[in-house]
């Protein structure tokens, strides 16, 4: 495993590019409506991070081995589509829920990954309890996270939490670091034991994203080659955040002015 130690000039370089990718997600909120399709959402994502900010998204044509180019610059996962959810004309109706997944590249060279959930008009209770237990789930992750720690503490208090809520954690996708590249060391899991795992340092930086499904953690891959869902098509839900350990702590570096604050007691 190589971790890499992000260095002041390099944190600085992140903050800018994960401020970014949340303003995405920000100015895209007004647009996620009823009729609205993710193909049109994906289109304005787009335009904003090439024409407003002079970023690139580093999901477009994003190919890692044994993978054909992903073809748009967001994920659009709705209802019980896990992850990697292609964009299409497909509009989105009256108690939907939908995960927007971006990542934006700065002229830097940096990346900046966040993602959040959307629920058309009203959702159902079970829809809407599962967007706020995997809210939680994001947000008890990151409040363990501190220079000492253990990257078991993160995915150990996340599965706690979604299963005394009697949901269960998608085991084949995870966190990752960030920086100069989308995806780095160290893999974030989202279940796991306290204690365990590499040791957190100032100057790390990756993602926490847990994905958590309201029935069995089964997944299914859609002949697309990138569209993940719930084997027994239950609805899923995944909240995102980059964070950096600090010396004292942690600091949820795509968090913004519009962006859902954290759950009461939760916060950092």
């Amino acid at each position: 495993m190589n971790i890499i130690i992000k260095t002041p000039e390099e944190i600085e370089k992140m903050r800018v590019a994960c401020r970014l990718g949340a303003e995405v997600l920000d100015y895209i909120a007004p647009f996620v409506k009823v009729g609205v399709t993710t193909q049109e959402i994906d289109r304005l994502c787009l335009d904003y991070m090439v024409n407003v900010q002079g970023t690139k998204s580093a999901c477009l044509n994003y190919a890692p081995p044994g993978y054909a180019p992903y073809p748009a610059a967001t994920c659009t996962s709705i209802n019980h589509q896990i992850c990697h959810g292609i964009p299409n004309d497909r509009a989105l109706k009256e108690g939907d829920i939908v995960n927007i997944d971006v990542t934006v590249i700065t002229k830097d060279g940096f990346h900046g990954d966040t993602s959040r959930m959307f629920l058309l008009g009203t959702p159902s209770i079970q829809a809407k309890r599962l967007c706020d237990i995997t809210f939680e789930c994001l947000w008890l992750g990151i409040s363990v996270v501190k220079p000492g720690g253990r990257l078991g503490d993160i995915g150990a208090v996340i599965q706690k939490h979604a299963e005394k809520a009697g949901f269960s954690v998608v085991r084949e996708f995870c966190g990752h670091g960030v920086g100069r590249s989308f995806h780095e060391d160290p893999q974030v899991l989202h279940y796991g034991r306290a204690g365990t795992g590499a040791e957190l340092k100032p100057g790390m930086i990756f993602t926490i994203e847990p994905m958590i499904n309201a029935g069995k953690a089964a997944i299914r891959q859609m002949p697309d080659g990138w569209t993940v869902t719930t084997k027994d098509r239950s609805l899923s839900a995944q909240y995102e955040h980059t964070v950096l350990v600090t010396e004292t702590g942690v600091e949820a570096l795509t968090v913004s002015k519009d962006c859902p604050p954290a759950p009461v007691g939760m916060g950092v």
